[in-house]
């Protein structure tokens, strides 16, 4: 397995994370058992940051990972995003970012990942109605007291990122970054290179769109986003099928070169699959071989250019929580 810096002197984690998120919420029912042993097979594979976020079946994926990395919590690299408020429907209901709320939600994710510290520590979202330097000063202070080794964002426009790290480094912006989605490279990629930042890529599949998943049903939340619905999915169909025949060429998946894409963007971008089964991370982790040369890349941008994809990544409302998708003028 390579190894990826986050940040310009922050620790090495695998060239490829983990996202855990679907095996607790939001893609309908997984099998725990399974989960459990996608997480081992993960690490064994030389897979070591793992991502989860407190709030992800309201505490349910952390306790699975503790699970799986019973005795191994020195192999692993646990990122956690925090700050959403769940309703007992499962919905989103809004933030709570206050310097009291970091500090109450750690210590939650703490007990319930059965750890003494979390790698790297980070706001689901910003909240317009508090200020980030508050946020990440609470975090900060838990950074002195060696409850969180790294600080994070998620989500951030370019203005947020540098008032962030003036208030203390951080290692990483978590944020979607696919063939199919590429905002950042406007203003945020250029400002995570200039404060010497890393990117931990999620949505490397455009939730699975790439690779040629469908929703599976109602209580699949893809279902709802505006990619899989209607006349957009299947003209978004299209674009599978342009990555389904630079794949034959390479003997690889669509996924597998969606996958390769994402790595060839720079040293300083990790993707973060969301794999839920073990033929799911067996498929990704060969990605890792696949090498896209410059005429491979100039033909794969020219066939799918930036703003192919059709439909917006989240329902209307979830977009206005996105500090990402405001520009900083």
């Amino acid at each position: 397995m390579n190894h990826r810096t986050l940040g310009n002197h922050g620790p090495q984690v695998s060239a490829l994370g983990l996202g855990c998120m679907g095996m607790s919420d939001l893609y309908g029912p997984a099998d725990e058992t399974e989960s459990i042993a996608t997480i081992q097979a993960a690490i064994d594979a030389g897979i070591n940051l793992l991502d989860t976020g407190d709030f992800y079946g309201m505490g349910h994926n952390e306790m699975l990972i503790r699970k799986a990395i019973e005795g191994r919590r020195h192999q692993v690299f646990i990122a956690v995003k925090f700050g959403a408020l769940r309703g007992l429907d499962n919905s989103f209901n809004g933030l709570d970012l206050r310097p009291a709320a970091v500090k109450n939600f750690v210590a939650y994710s703490l007990r319930r990942l059965g750890t003494d510290y979390i790698d790297l520590y980070q706001p689901c979202r910003i909240d317009p109605a508090m200020p980030i330097e508050d946020t990440i000063g609470a975090i900060a202070d838990l950074v002195r007291a060696g409850y969180v080794r790294h600080i994070g964002v998620s989500e951030a426009s370019a203005g947020s990122l540098r008032r962030a790290y003036a208030t203390h480094p951080l290692a990483a912006l978590q944020i979607e970054y696919s063939i199919v989605t590429r905002g950042i490279e406007a203003e945020i990629l250029p400002a995570v290179r200039e404060l010497g930042m890393s990117v931990t890529a999620y949505g490397v599949l455009s939730r699975g769109l790439l690779g040629g998943s469908r929703p599976t049903g109602s209580g699949d939340f893809r279902a709802h986003l505006p990619r899989f619905t209607g006349e957009n999915f299947e003209k978004n169909q299209k674009l599978v099928g342009t990555l389904r025949e630079v794949a034959a060429g390479k003997n690889a998946t669509p996924a597998q070169i969606a996958i390769a894409w994402v790595l060839s963007r720079g040293g300083d971008i990790v993707p973060v699959v969301g794999a839920r089964r073990r033929s799911q991370l067996e498929d990704a982790v060969r990605a890792l071989e696949i090498r896209l040369s410059s005429q491979e890349l100039a033909g794969l941008e020219e066939a799918i250019p930036a703003d192919a994809i059709t439909g917006t990544r989240y329902e209307e409302n979830q977009m206005r929580w996105l500090d990402s998708e405001r520009r900083s003028g």
